[in-house]
């Protein structure tokens, strides 16, 4: 079973917070997949991943592109896991598939869109219910994260 991570974003963006977590998923020696609701989205990160900050880029694709078996870090509106990921993240209210062959995956959803909300307590039911190990955190003033369930 897949350790799951819900991440509240209450002080910072998608964009904001994504690109450390996917850092830190790759210098962990993982590759990630990040899974969109909508292709916009996805190609909106894919844009953002490459010029988040001046002295880095995170070296990815999209599931348009060639060799996606070969990626780091994937972005997708699918489901499926070509890249071999062993973490998976989920946003903008992306439905999550069989998460069993995943180490951990993280849904990361924004505090003040009540749609994202609801999903998140949706998905945080279904996967407490397939016996995931589920934790719940939210980001503090300062854009730390606390653990709160």
């Amino acid at each position: 079973m897949a350790e799951v991570l819900f991440y509240h974003l209450t002080e910072s963006t998608l964009e904001d917070a994504l690109p450390g977590l996917l850092e830190r998923s790759v210098d962990r020696g993982w590759r990630a997949v990040v899974q969109t609701g909508t292709e916009e989205r996805r190609d909106a990160l894919d844009q953002h991943l490459w010029t988040f900050r001046d002295d880095s880029f995170l070296a990815h694709a999209t599931d348009r592109e060639a060799y996606p078996a070969e990626q780091p870090i994937l972005l997708t509106t699918g489901q499926e896991n070509p890249n071999q990921a062993q973490i998976r993240f989920l946003v903008d209210g992306a439905a999550p598939s069989d998460l069993g062959g995943y180490e951990r995956a993280v849904f990361l959803f924004d505090g003040h869109d009540t749609a994202q909300l609801e999903g998140a307590r949706g998905h945080w039911k279904m996967m407490k219910d397939a016996g995931h190990t589920v934790t719940y955190w939210q980001q503090t003033s300062d854009r730390r994260w606390e653990r709160k369930a």
